[in-house]
């Protein structure tokens, strides 16, 4: 088929009428289909099932840091370190254990550096203004942490290799008041991109007018590779610091949340001795110590990073078949019309899926109208707002894999008909 702008508009009637005949054969269908967020399916919780029973009322609780029964052991258990330290490419002298999700521990080091500042920093609400930068599409939790703050958000175009360096340079280093700026740089959340090697040396090699500007490093899917034969891979940010002068610049985050059980996992902070020294006295106010007996349990289930390695290895078998299936949709069905594009990840959680400009929020509505579920158009930018109106985020992890081709299916009629709708109104 030809592209749709190539169509005249008798054609595009035509095309739009026949669309709106098929749109209203899924509408009469009453689904209800969800490619709202990237949650694990049920055949992928069932994988960490046998955890449950690694600890009993009969089993052995001691470690090297004692028995995590009880009190004490405020950065978390040694194994636990070695373990995230593996999967994170950091030291285990260079790790933080924290509770059941990193999401909390982003904003906890958010909040303590908006409330006690940053290694002895003036704290964050005491200045007239915080900003952050925050790479664009990008991941709404990320944003809705520093909105939450009041701290102004710059949007960041990624390239395909991270963030537009030429940008962050400008801003970090010339600009007292951007603080930090938010990453998830393998398998990027949406786009799946992964930073180059020239992306995190210049990260690196920042030189920052604030003392206390950081970068939030978020390794959410430093495992998850949909073909671990041959996975992207991403240079560690932490040593490359160290390297490059700049220590104390980065707080790496990661967690097991999409690789055991989501809010039940255990997650970890990597960084510079001098940082974790200023964490731990904040820490030792708020808490004895993290969940250790999770921990454990985390230890002993996966023994190290080879069996944690495995587990995500079954991992991949239950999404690839769902990440082919909505690539081999959109190609079918979209292909050479030019009224989208999408990319085609190594690993991840997403597929980011690019409209004709002021087309988004339409066809994520449409798709709610006849039973999908979409993550809201405008998500993956600050505020809620996409100065295109152009990007919207698939998740194909949760529903199944006859549900996902439908789903991919109706989705696709939906950017057919909005698209034909927004060229006849040109």
């Amino acid at each position: 088929m030809k592209p749709y702008r190539e169509m005249s508009k008798q054609e595009l009637a035509s095309l739009k009428e026949q669309l709106e005949a098929l749109y209203k054969e899924y509408q009469g269908k009453n689904l209800s289909l969800n490619m709202a967020r990237g949650k694990p399916c049920k055949e992928q919780l069932d994988l960490s099932l046998p955890m449950m029973d690694v600890l009993n009322s009969s089993s052995d609780y001691m470690t090297s840091d004692g028995d995590v029964r009880n009190y004490g052991v405020l950065t978390g258990i040694q194994e636990a370190k070695e373990l995230m330290g593996a999967m994170m490419d950091s030291p285990a002298e260079n790790i933080v254990m924290y509770g059941n999700a990193s999401l909390t521990l982003m904003f906890d080091t958010v909040s303590r550096s908006w409330t006690h500042g940053v290694c002895g920093s003036t704290p964050w609400c005491r200045l007239d203004k915080v900003k952050f930068l925050c790479p664009v599409p990008g991941y709404d939790r990320h944003f809705a942490i520093t909105e939450y703050f009041g701290i102004e958000m710059i949007n960041i175009p990624m390239t395909g290799e991270g963030p537009d360096m030429d940008l962050v340079e400008k801003y970090v280093n010339n600009d007292e008041s951007v603080k930090g700026i938010w990453c998830v740089p393998l398998y990027a959340n949406p786009s799946g991109e992964s930073y180059s090697d020239e992306t995190v040396r210049r990260f690196a090699n920042l030189k920052p007018a604030a003392k206390d500007f950081r970068i939030y490093w978020d390794n959410a899917y430093c495992v998850h590779h949909l073909h671990p034969d041959h996975p992207d891979h991403v240079l560690d940010i932490l040593s490359e610091c160290e390297k490059a002068g700049n220590p104390d610049m980065v707080y790496k985050f990661g967690s097991t949340s999409k690789i055991s059980f989501p809010g039940s996992g255990i997650s970890a902070i990597a960084t510079s001795k001098a940082n974790i020294d200023a964490l731990k006295k904040q820490m030792n106010v708020q808490m004895i110590s993290h969940d250790k007996i999770n921990q454990l349990r985390h230890v002993r289930f996966f023994k190290n990073i080879d069996g944690l390695k495995a587990q995500m290895a079954k991992h991949a078998e239950i999404l690839r078949p769902k990440f082919e299936a909505v690539d081999e949709i959109l190609n079918k069905e979209l292909g050479g019309l030019e009224i989208g594009k999408w990319t085609k990840p190594n690993g991840g959680y997403f597929v980011s899926f690019d409209t004709l400009d002021g087309c988004a929020k339409a066809i994520v509505a449409k798709c709610k109208e006849a039973g999908v579920v979409m993550t809201g158009a405008g998500a993956t930018y600050p505020y809620g707002k996409d100065p295109h109106d152009s990007n919207i985020r698939i998740a194909p992890s949760f529903p199944s894999l006859d549900d996902l081709r439908q789903a991919a299916e109706i989705f696709c009629v939906c950017v057919k008909l909005v698209s034909v709708e927004k060229l006849l109104a040109e």
